[in-house]
């Protein structure tokens, strides 16, 4: 089916556009160590919780798909990290790149021919693989909004002209 591979193609390319909005990418990249852990005034997360949140609700999603022994989270308790300063100098790289390998995972498994994109997963409640990979590319879009908002009040988003 020509319009599923389409779908597929769009899925898998979602969390790379960047025509009318800021990628992950550029919003997780590198950040001063001493603006991580930073909570801008009358803001409730700093750059260290948003990414983390990601990580963590990310990884999730991919677990509920792929996992037929998954084991739900609470919430809200299991999504945020305990701390809003991340708990050593290369935790932020280590979250990106788990992050990552994720979202590559992800990707593959809206490329797989072998995943019907509109099947029930066996155990979930009726939701699809369509469904969650869409939850998580709206998830991140939410969020890495709200992470390019607190770099841009810690004066740590530079766009280039």
């Amino acid at each position: 089916m020509p319009h599923t591979q389409a779908l597929r193609d769009q899925l898998a390319k979602f969390v790379d556009f960047g025509d009318a909005h800021a990628t992950a990418d550029a919003a997780m990249a590198d950040l001063d160590l001493a603006l991580q852990g930073k909570r801008p005034a009358g803001l409730k997360h700093s750059p260290w919780e948003l990414l983390e949140h990601l990580r963590v609700t990310q990884h999730d999603i991919l677990d509920f798909c792929r996992n037929p022994d998954y084991k739900e989270m609470k919430w809200p308790d299991d999504y945020w990290p305990k701390s809003a300063a991340p708990p050593g100098a290369d935790a932020w790289k280590k979250s990106v790149a788990a992050f990552n390998a994720d979202r590559d995972a992800l990707r593959a498994l809206a490329h797989d021919r072998h995943t019907d994109l509109f099947a029930t997963i066996p155990h979930g409640d009726g939701q699809t693989y369509l469904r969650e990979l869409l939850l998580a590319q709206d998830h991140l879009s939410y969020h890495t909004g709200q992470l390019v908002l607190v770099r841009q009040l810690l004066g740590a988003w530079h766009v280039a002209k």
